[in-house]
């Protein structure tokens, strides 16, 4: 008996020690960066039953169907409206001459993105009772369609005075089409949406999770976007939620510090083609009639924005590519607001060197994030930035949820994309590229504002105590998987 036991387990050590293999081959062959594989493999060999079940959660990059509807999706906008992702040469008359802003918009459209449109409007909403106003007037003016995707939506007066606005334009014959993320949108239940479909309007769940049907192998691949469009006409982006969290009104002092922005023009365009491949993508079905796509006049004044998507569906990972050549490109300053700074070592390359080049850059980030690991994985970053010149600042309380970064007063990013690993190559993000002076400027004036809610990090004088240089060095060994 004891013999059979002893091959049982000899038998049940190599099984598991194949299978371990097949893992790591499988993380091989996907080409992940090193310090990502390095992670995920001695995540397997250290901890040998939680790394597994982990793993299965947050690991596997299976996307390729999904990858397939996404390319159905673009195939059929760009075949059934008038909507041109890539425009001819003349079709950027009068865009921004200088070196960076071209060398950006050429990049960006070779990594398939198209070429930067025209904006009529462009509204900065700094709070988000502002922000709120403004979705609740351009929805309530709706006459056609309402498009709304978000990662977090919660059932709190904010969202669901929201919510009863969508009824309201449902009620009246606007088609309202609702996407929401399963994990940011947890607390949004079936209940709460019945109102919404008993009166026409649609609402799907993106990547949703079910163990039943396996569904938790996509658990890692979150839409972290804010979109609504409204009459392909007027377009919102940026980082706010709908979430009593942002307003000052409901939390007065605690609420969140974010930045969202509000678009009319072509670049809409841009915005309604991510939302209806994110439906087709959640649905299997969108509607591509070319009156989602409206005509717009010539105006004048107008101010170029360029509209980036980013995502595990596609492997160009546009965003930090833009993050990385606009800091590289950087001559005089640098400006960085993200809630999240976990960068990868290309883009801490890249701050450090326009720093020891003699560019201003400055990063903004909270004192204390939502998250203690994410938290503890920034400041493990902090001194060797410090070292090479970067000015860092810590923000708060309240919490600083905004997503900013301005270069040579002339280009500026808002969006939904934070400075990790996460929104770089995990997440489904989407920001807005301004190529405008102007618009740099009012956001290099929020920047500063917020600079007065922050204190200066400086390297401590002392050695910091050993149980908080293991806290920060071992969230950074996981900083792959955050």
């Amino acid at each position: 008996m004891k013999v059979l036991a002893d091959h049982l387990t000899t038998l049940l050590s190599l099984a598991w020690l194949l299978w371990i293999a097949l893992v790591a081959v499988g993380l091989i062959l996907e080409r992940r960066s090193p310090a990502a594989t390095l992670a995920w493999l001695l995540a397997l060999l250290f901890m040998p039953y939680f790394g597994f079940v982990v793993y299965l959660l947050l690991g596997p990059r299976r996307l390729r169907r999904r990858r397939l509807r996404y390319s159905r999706a673009r195939e059929r906008l760009v075949q059934s409206t008038t909507h041109r992702m890539n425009r001819d040469s003349t079709a950027l008359s009068g865009f921004p001459s200088a070196d960076l802003e071209w060398q950006l918009a050429t990049l960006l459209d070779r990594a398939g993105q198209g070429q930067p449109a025209p904006a009529h409007h462009v509204t900065l909403l700094e709070t988000g009772d502002a922000c709120f106003a403004a979705l609740e007037a351009a929805i309530a003016a709706a006459v056609h369609h309402v498009h709304l995707e978000y990662y977090l939506w919660q059932p709190d007066p904010v969202g669901m005075r929201l919510r009863d606005l969508l009824i309201e334009k449902a009620r009246a014959g606007v088609q309202v089409r609702l996407l929401l993320d399963p994990i940011g949108s947890d607390r949004i239940t079936r209940r709460f949406l019945k109102p919404l479909q008993d009166v026409g309007g649609v609402t799907a769940w993106f990547n949703p999770i079910s163990l039943r049907r396996f569904r938790w192998r996509y658990v890692n691949f979150r839409t972290h976007r804010k979109i609504i469009v409204c009459d392909g006409r007027i377009g919102f982006t940026g980082g706010i939620n709908i979430s009593a969290e942002h307003s000052l009104i409901h939390h007065h002092r605690a609420a969140w510090r974010d930045t969202h922005l509000r678009i009319e023009g072509e670049p809409v365009h841009r915005l309604q083609f991510i939302f209806l491949e994110d439906w087709y993508f959640a649905t299997n079905q969108a509607p591509f009639e070319s009156e989602f796509f409206p005509v717009f006049p010539e105006y004048p004044g107008r101010r170029w924005l360029h509209i980036i998507e980013s995502g595990p569906d596609n492997t160009h990972h546009a965003i930090a590519k833009f993050y990385f050549a606009a800091i590289a490109g950087a001559q005089r300053q640098v400006l960085l607001t993200t809630p999240y700074f976990v960068p990868n070592e290309a883009l801490t390359t890249a701050l450090t060197t326009a720093a020891l080049r003699g560019v201003d850059v400055r990063i903004l980030v909270p004192k204390h994030s939502d998250s203690r690991l994410v938290t503890a994985a920034a400041r493990s970053y902090y001194d060797e930035l410090a070292s090479a010149g970067v000015a860092i600042y810590e923000y708060g309380p309240p919490m600083l949820h905004a997503k900013l970064l301005a270069v040579d007063e002339r280009i500026a990013a808002v969006g939904s994309a934070n400075f990790d690993n996460r929104s770089l190559t995990l997440n489904f993000e989407a920001i807005a590229v301004l190529y405008d002076p102007e618009l740099a400027a009012r956001l290099i004036q929020s920047f500063e504002a917020d600079l007065r809610c922050a204190r200066r990090y400086v390297k401590p004088g002392r050695r910091a105590s050993l149980g908080q240089r293991l806290g920060e060095a071992t969230a950074r060994l996981l900083s792959p998987l955050l």
